[in-house]
């Protein structure tokens, strides 16, 4: 065959191979036409732009083959349609699509975390769905501070938890809420005397002088216990001064080798087994205190009242204080000596109330008045609204109901517990 048919045929099939290739190129990357369409032809002329014969074993030139499989394939192409594969386990005939260089299809984006799990769809902030819902459920179980949610530990605004070893350990008393009477009482102040009625003065019968002394003031004495032996200046004879009743030495004004006489007591004997307590009323409150009025006295020791009865009113006011005497007469136990001060409540009416609680019961919390009621082995701080009250208790208009049962002694051992966990959460 002579070289110019050779040379046509050459022609032809690098016409039809760098068709095929514009083809290819057009469908994935246009501007590189010129190069691939120059790189196939100078890859089947050779260098000088001669085509050049198949060699005598029918196997095409190294470039030819090169050529032909950069046309099939360039790595990451799309299929043949001729089946083959693409180096990537993609069949023949799917359409194009996006591969993440694993071997994935075109899974729609965040489906894969690119080791064959799925990913979680996200939400409107980019954040998995999945971990927002963790998110959402670890926020309800902790509030910010390492405590767990209410179930879970967490009590209610104004709730403290104190079981019964608690309460018993800080002495906390309970009482239930529920009618009582109210008694308006009016306060009144005193101090304690002797019973002038059970004192008496002992007197020398004749002017002399004291040979012996047997007791001393603060003794306790019999009546006829003698007292003293007292020289007569008269007759030069002794005699004996001895106590009239039973009591105590109150007063002594006697000494060894001292002068006495019928001018002055020697001794002062008191039956101390009665004590008067003297109030001051004023003018405003007279109308209030009578005779027989039961009244309370406290000797502020701690203990209970002792109880008593108003026994004498004076006719006759003090004018330097504007004041009258009301006198009250109780057993002595030991609780009050003469000279100290006391203070009593005189009853002036009652009324009842449908619900009242102990007046120590109540506590201040950042200006409200609160109750600590229980519940179970807790105590809620109930806001309450106060009404009449006396010495011991106070009414309840709102708040509360009957039958509650709420800390009366010791309630401001609860309020601490409760200042304690406020201040825990304040971080």
């Amino acid at each position: 065959m002579s070289r110019s048919i050779k040379r046509d045929a050459a022609t032809l099939l690098v016409g039809a191979i760098v068709g095929a290739g514009a083809l290819y190129v057009t469908q994935n990357d246009p501007a590189d036409l010129p190069g691939k369409a120059m790189s196939l032809y100078v890859g089947l002329l050779g260098g000088d732009g001669e085509a050049h014969a198949e060699s005598t074993r029918g196997e095409p030139r190294p470039e030819t083959v090169a050529a032909a499989g950069a046309k099939k394939d360039d790595g990451h192409g799309p299929e043949e349609t001729s089946g083959k594969d693409d180096g990537h386990g993609h069949a023949a005939g799917e359409k194009p699509h996006k591969d993440d260089g694993h071997g994935h299809g075109d899974e729609k984006p965040g489906t894969d975390d690119g080791h064959g799990n799925d990913k979680p769809k996200a939400d409107a902030g980019g954040k998995p769905l999945a971990v927002a819902a963790i998110d959402a459920e670890g926020a309800a179980k902790d509030d910010g501070h390492g405590h767990g949610a209410e179930g879970e530990g967490e009590l209610p605004e104004g709730v403290v938890k104190l079981d019964d070893a608690k309460v018993r350990a800080a002495g906390v008393a309970l009482a239930t809420a529920g009618p009582a009477t109210l008694r308006e009482e009016l306060q009144l102040h005193g101090v304690v005397q002797a019973n002038q009625e059970a004192t008496v003065q002992v007197t020398p019968r004749f002017p002399g002088v004291v040979r012996t002394l047997t007791k001393r003031l603060g003794d306790q004495v019999k009546k006829g216990d003698l007292l003293a032996v007292i020289e007569s200046n008269q007759s030069l004879t002794s005699y004996d001064l001895k106590a009239p009743i039973t009591g105590v030495v109150t007063g002594r004004q006697a000494s060894l080798g001292e002068y006495v006489s019928e001018q002055k007591p020697a001794f002062v004997v008191t039956d101390l087994s009665t004590l008067w307590v003297d109030f001051s009323v004023y003018r405003r409150d007279l109308s209030k205190v009578t005779v027989g009025e039961a009244v309370r006295i406290d000797p502020e020791d701690g203990g209970a009242p002792i109880p008593a009865t108003i026994a004498y009113v004076a006719p006759i006011g003090a004018a330097d204080t504007q004041s009258a005497l009301a006198r009250a007469v109780i057993s002595n136990d030991g609780r009050l000596r003469p000279g100290l001060f006391a203070t009593g409540a005189l009853r002036t009416a009652e009324r009842p109330v449908d619900l009242a609680v102990s007046i120590a019961a109540v506590q201040s919390i950042e200006g409200r008045d609160v109750v600590f009621v229980r519940e179970g082995d807790r105590f809620e701080a109930r806001d309450v609204v106060l009404g009449r009250r006396d010495g011991a208790m106070v009414e309840v208009t709102s708040g509360l109901t009957a039958g509650d049962a709420y800390a009366e002694k010791n309630s401001f051992v609860v309020k601490a517990e409760l200042a304690k966990g406020s201040a825990s959460h304040e971080h």
